[in-house]
């Protein structure tokens, strides 16, 4: 019986690492200068649109070196709504807070001076950019019913949209404030 040959093993596994390695590798994209399909000379590729796409390290901070991220304090969503939902819901208890996603959700608040109902609001924000249209908010409402139960009650039409007018005039008001400083 004869034994295999190590140096082909080694030889064997080192060309199926490679292969791995190399499977990673796709077609380029790459755009270089020369004739197109009309026969005319085509320039450089703009490079211009590199920094509004974005890549994968954006924000990303090595050895302390400038980060591009736009926002100002490296969350995924507009810093100035997301503050402004912040100061509008201060009154309320918080359940959940994620300023990547860009949602914040209270947890249920009875005003004491009114018992026997109770409120629960959920904001979302929805683009990077201080737009009217970039915040959305859900309200609603509970009212006591006999044995210590919540059942749902119906909320005025305009409380939400309300809401999202007092965001945005705060978030307005914060962005004045760090633009005068």
């Amino acid at each position: 019986m004869t034994q295999p040959n190590t140096f082909s093993s080694i030889a064997g596994i080192f060309v199926l690492l490679l292969a791995v390695l190399l499977s990673g590798c796709g077609p380029s994209n790459s755009t270089f200068p020369g004739p197109d399909e009309t026969g005319r000379d085509t320039p450089f590729p703009d490079q211009s649109n590199q920094r509004e796409r974005g890549s994968l390290f954006d924000g990303v901070k090595v050895f302390g070196g400038k980060s591009n991220k736009t926002t100002a304090s490296g969350i995924g969503v507009n810093s100035y709504l997301w503050r402004a939902s912040l100061d509008t819901l201060a009154f309320m208890p918080l359940q959940s807070a994620d300023p990547f996603g860009g949602v914040i959700i209270s947890d249920w608040y009875q005003d004491p001076s009114i018992s026997g109902e109770r409120f629960k609001v959920t904001v979302y924000i929805l683009d990077q950019r201080l737009r009217a249209d970039g915040i959305k908010v859900a309200v609603f409402k509970q009212t006591a019913a006999a044995g210590g139960r919540w059942i749902d009650a119906p909320l005025g039409a305009d409380t939400a949209s309300e809401l999202e007018n007092t965001i945005l005039t705060r978030a307005r008001q914060l962005r004045i404030d760090s633009i005068q400083q």
